[in-house]
């Protein structure tokens, strides 16, 4: 029994300590910093393609993606709530009976071992209510004592209220942690514990997720998100957590009626804010309400903030131009959030967000404005076998070192950059004469023509006709590998079938070919004169053939052209309740009143003895001593000398 009794006041004094209560609140911060640092209840993949598959599973284990939620988080703040509550217990009757105290038991002995103390050894007949007058008139509270010895002792003190911030200060943090448990979602913790709830993992719809995945009206606390089209309403919210999610159930319909945005004049977003109508069947008539950034509406202890916005289903109008043929491009009329399958091809498009704004900066390493390229399209590519390339394209073309290019990128995944296909806008800022000049090469007759037409004009001689016969065959070869397979193929040739000591010759001759026959095609396709070859199109030629080298690591038959759309935008909601909102705030405030008092407010102590015999002693203490104090004790005691003298 007594080491049952021995072990319980050993565990009180450790946890009512003041190395525990700061050592709770360092392990707090820490947990702060970890959790302001790595940005909270990120869908899982991301958090794998920031740290891998090892220090992801390590730091799931551990709740960092969670941290203010996670089992640990919520540990420390229970243990900082008894510690400090035990701290406040134990010392708030030592500071109130100090608080109502007046030391007036002190003797002659007591009053000279004070570091600050003055004796004063001539006095006149003291005028006592001189005394008193001044000490008030420096907010002094005042006591007087008559001693039996004839002495008079006048008790003197001011700034208790300083000491009424240690109370204040950790009330404020035991009221600040208690909030931070209400919405700590314990009631969900214990729930999942018990097996009575399932985080869902599946990507279905709300109203198939069945009720072990549900949260109700009741939950007493959650932060949760809603995406809403304009037009659209919905009575349910998600909330993210771990490797999926919970629908929590609202008690009311929230319908979007209209969402605004303002944007500078580079393009980014200004402002934002969303027409909300909140229906109730408890309500007569339905609530119109504005919300904007920083600025929600609360019904029913949920407060509804605009968080963000996005894509609420644009329709797009698109064109397919086939690149490894000279068919006619396919139109589609798509949306967004929307999938379309290309039967012929095996192909499915996965559409998943457009943005009428993107600010860029074109030119890396130079000090350049970002500026806005217009509309993009980001869509995925899968093949029959499940696997999906990402890709992005602008609508219009960008300006490029004084030329335009369209542009379109791909990844294999989301870890990677995307590499980007640039293809040559002619002069009408569109894409058709690249598209033409591609089924320009890609027409062996065309090709075969050309070839002879170089092989005529470089052996004059018809004497010479298996050199001609040969020079257009290897014109023919060195074309024809071009336009299957581009720079990489005739690269590939190159290393198969030439000498290590003539390859660097061999790259020489066979550019040389290709850029004399590509000209050659490209005015006979556009049956253009030599006259009319000028620079601009020479160097639209040799773009046009890197663009046709790339396609080949482009990862699609296809180049995606938008052509038309009809914007429709949505708006991010994010739902609170917090319980514990207005307990934080409390606290908050009784910790800055507890901070404030400790800070700016100054206790003083004094103590006067008149003698009866003649001579006084003016003590003077404080719980701070500092710079403000000795000017303080200078002052009041040179001012108490003049009176009494």
């Amino acid at each position: 029994m007594k080491s049952t009794t021995f072990n319980a006041r050993k565990i009180n004094q450790l946890l009512s300590s003041m190395s525990f209560a700061v050592s709770m609140l360092v392990f707090l911060g820490i947990a702060s910093i970890i959790g302001t640092i790595l940005k909270q209840n990120e869908p899982y993949e991301n958090y794998i393609i920031k740290f891998g598959q090892f220090w992801f599973v390590f730091f799931e284990k551990i709740g960092l993606y969670d941290v203010y939620q996670s089992i640990w988080f919520l540990t420390i703040l229970l243990f900082l709530v008894i510690s400090t509550t035990l701290c406040v217990t134990k010392n708030t009757p030592i500071i109130f009976k100090d608080f109502l105290l007046f030391k007036d038991s002190l003797e002659e002995k007591s009053l000279l071992s004070f570091t600050h103390h003055l004796v004063v050894k001539n006095t006149k007949k003291v005028n006592l209510s001189r005394v008193i007058n001044y000490l008030k008139l420096e907010k002094f509270k005042v006591r007087e004592k008559s001693k039996d010895n004839g002495d008079i002792l006048i008790v003197a003190k001011k700034g208790d209220f300083q000491r009424l911030g240690y109370i204040f200060t950790h009330v404020g943090v035991v009221v600040i942690c208690l909030g931070g448990l209400l919405d700590g979602n314990l009631f969900f913790k214990a729930q999942e514990l018990l097996g009575y709830k399932k985080i869902e993992t599946l990507d279905i719809p709300a109203s198939k997720v069945p009720k072990v995945s549900r949260l109700d009206i009741t939950n007493p606390s959650f932060r949760a998100n809603m995406t809403l089209a304009e037009g659209s309403s919905d009575n349910v919210a998600f909330v993210r957590k771990k490797d999926g999610y919970l629908v929590q159930d609202l008690p009311f319909k929230i319908t979007l009626k209209d969402f605004r945005i303002e944007h500078y004049s580079t393009g980014m977003p200004k402002s934002f804010e969303s027409d909300l109508i909140i229906s109730d069947p408890e309500l007569s008539q339905d609530i119109t309400k504005t919300i904007t950034v920083n600025h929600p509406f609360t019904y029913k202890g949920i407060s509804i903030y605009q968080s963000d916005f996005q894509d609420g289903g644009t329709n797009l109008d698109i064109k397919l131009w086939n690149l490894l043929n000279s068919n006619a491009p396919q139109k589609i009329n798509a949306k967004i959030f929307e999938k379309i399958k290309l039967d012929k091809d095996q192909l499915t498009y996965e559409f998943n967000d457009f943005r009428k704004f993107n600010i860029l900066n074109l030119k890396e390493g130079v000090k350049e404005k970002p500026r806005n390229v217009g509309p993009s399209v980001t869509y995925k590519i899968r093949n029959n076998s499940g696997q999906a390339r990402e890709y992005i394209s602008y609508q219009f073309p960008m300006l490029i070192d004084d030329r335009s290019f369209f542009i379109s990128g791909m990844r294999e995944t989301p870890q990677e950059e995307f590499k980007y296909l640039k293809i040559p806008a002619d002069k009408k800022g569109s894409i058709a004469e690249f598209i033409s000049f591609k089924e320009a090469l890609q027409n062996k007759i065309l090709i075969e023509m050309v070839a002879k037409k170089m092989a005529n004009r470089s052996v004059k001689s018809d004497n010479n006709s298996s050199v001609k016969q040969s020079f257009e065959d290897s014109v023919n070869k060195i074309m024809t590998l071009f336009v299957e397979g581009g720079f990489s193929n005739i690269a590939q040739n190159i290393d198969n079938n030439i000498p290590a000591n003539e390859k660097e010759k061999a790259v020489q001759a066979y550019l040389k070919i290709i850029d004399i026959a590509s000209i050659e095609l490209y005015k006979s396709h556009f049956n253009l004169s030599d006259k009319e070859i000028d620079q601009s199109a020479i160097r639209f030629i040799q773009e046009a053939l890197n663009a046709y080298s790339d396609m080949f690591l482009f990862g699609s038959p296809y180049y995606f052209e938008l052509t038309n759309y009809e914007q429709k935008e949505a708006s991010g909601l994010q739902l609170t309740k917090s319980p514990g909102q207005f307990w934080v705030y409390l606290g908050s405030l009784s910790l800055v009143l507890g901070i404030f008092s400790m800070i700016y407010l100054h206790e003083r102590k004094l103590w006067l003895l008149i003698k009866a015999k003649g001579g006084a002693i003016i003590a003077v203490s404080s719980n701070r001593k500092n710079i403000d104090f000795e000017l303080d004790y200078k002052k009041v005691s040179q001012a108490i000398k003049k009176i009494i003298q």
